[in-house]
């Protein structure tokens, strides 16, 4: 009786990958595909708007630390460093990448510049 039961396991078949199975894997690979689309996915895309603000920084911006401190840019100091006004007359030096948000954004100081031109024509030919 035990040849035939030990013959009954002869006959099962070996796995065509030599004890490999793709289906063992399978969820695995979906594990990682959620993973990836829910979490770091979208951690990389808010990763790169925050760089994209940090370049657009300029001049009489207002903004928020990490720390919580409000303040304007004063000074753009280096590529890492930012100068920030946040009171009257106090000024410090804040690492450009500790910036979290920007409250308000000003108008480039090109714009600016032919702004004032305007206005001034306009005010000449008014007061005409």
């Amino acid at each position: 009786m035990s040849l035939i039961i030990t013959d009954a396991f002869a006959d099962t078949p070996a796995s065509s990958f030599g004890g490999f199975d793709v289906m063992s894997f399978l969820p695995l690979i979906l594990i990682f595909a959620v993973f990836y689309f829910l979490i770091l996915r979208p951690q990389q895309r808010k990763l790169k708007t925050h760089q994209q603000m940090l370049t657009n920084l300029r001049r009489g911006d207002r903004v928020v630390t990490n720390g919580g401190i409000i303040g304007t840019v004063s000074k753009l100091v280096s590529d890492q460093e930012v100068q920030l006004e946040i009171a009257d007359d106090v000024k410090v030096r804040v690492m450009r990448s500790m910036i979290s948000d920007v409250m308000s954004k000003t108008d480039p100081v090109a714009n600016d510049d032919a702004d004032a031109a305007q206005s001034k024509g306009t005010k000449k030919k008014s007061s005409e």
